[in-house]
């Protein structure tokens, strides 16, 4: 495992343990769920030098500090056991981008929190000659069309990966790869936006920041600070216990409803942005994410574009 999957295993830990440590001194019962991903993490934390994990409870700590100020259902209970745990990779795989969950079954009231560690990328996604990425991303198919115009550039990597080649080794991979398959990926999702205007933005964005609200939580060690943002798309976050109130008020987002361009970024052959209406706009970098040449090609997603009603709180640490 790559280092900074590790250290992204680590900051999840610490974060997990941060709620933990802060709620049980407001008076709740609170409980870890045994999980792999639990132990997984924990195992990462426990490696970490003196200092990079001084860094990551600190900003753990502030992203509890904002949180908790904006769900009151954290800290308020009737007596109700506050359950935390992490989610395995695969939840992310299959549309839920939350690592940590805090529950109250009870109450049947749940949040989420995407915890990323000196980085914002949102979900990374692959494209193959058998990967529908239409009916993936949108529940609508993609057309015979554009598997045939991938097939011949993904059949040549079927043959270098069979050959052993490096990446390093393809001569030209922007021109003769990268290119090709952006193309046809641009051209299918013009063509499932034509012919199904109303939804495919928005399932678009749905599918790249997952189908369920969730707060993401970035440490930025270099600035010391912890950006918290609150992805209300759903109407699920920031809700009141009883007369208690969120002591502030986090906005329900307004999702895209159309395209208005999708192109190149400039001086790039690797990256396109796509640009919605509502303030959205992503950016999707296609690459190996690999040494060895591999049948499929990886996705490096971001937002570039965000509405103004996006909460977004900086917090400070030291």
């Amino acid at each position: 495992m790559a280092v900074q999957s590790k250290n992204g295993k680590a900051y999840e830990y610490a974060c997990l343990i941060a709620f933990k440590g802060f709620l049980e001194n407001s008076d709740n019962t609170v409980e870890i769920l045994a999980a792999d991903a639990v132990i997984v993490a924990e195992r990462d934390y426990a490696l970490l030098s003196t200092d990079l994990r001084n860094k990551m409870d600190k900003a753990a700590m502030a992203a509890v500090r904002v949180i908790t100020r904006l769900e009151p259902m954290l800290t308020n209970s009737y007596n109700e056991r506050l359950f935390l745990t992490l989610q395995p990779d695969k939840a992310g795989k299959e549309g839920d981008v939350r690592d940590i969950l805090a529950l109250r079954k009870d109450s049947d009231w749940e949040i989420g929190i995407s915890c990323k560690h000196n980085h914002a990328a949102v979900k990374h996604s692959r494209l193959s000659k058998t990967i529908d990425f239409g009916d993936k991303w949108l529940q609508i198919p993609c057309s015979e069309e554009y598997f045939n115009d991938i097939s011949p550039v993904f059949n040549m990597l079927e043959e270098l990966k069979a050959g052993g080649i490096e990446w390093k080794a393809v001569k030209n991979k922007e021109d003769e790869v990268y290119v090709p398959i952006l193309n046809s990926f641009v051209k299918e999702l013009r063509r499932l936006e034509a012919e199904h205007h109303a939804i495919v933005p928005q399932r678009f964005l749905s599918y790249l920041l997952g189908r369920n609200d969730f707060y993401k939580v970035i440490s930025r060690n270099t600035k010391k600070v912890t950006q918290i943002s609150a992805f209300n798309i759903y109407g699920t976050l920031n809700k009141s216990f009883e007369k208690i109130k969120p002591q502030t008020i986090v906005p329900k987002l307004i999702m895209p409803t159309e395209f208005y361009d999708i192109r190149y970024k400039s001086n790039s052959k690797n990256t396109i942005i796509t640009t919605c209406d509502n303030g959205w706009a992503i950016s999707m970098r296609i690459h190996s994410a690999s040494t060895m040449v591999e049948s499929s090609l990886k996705f490096d997603v971001n937002l570039v574009g965000i509405p103004q009603s996006l909460y977004t709180q900086y917090e400070p640490w030291q």
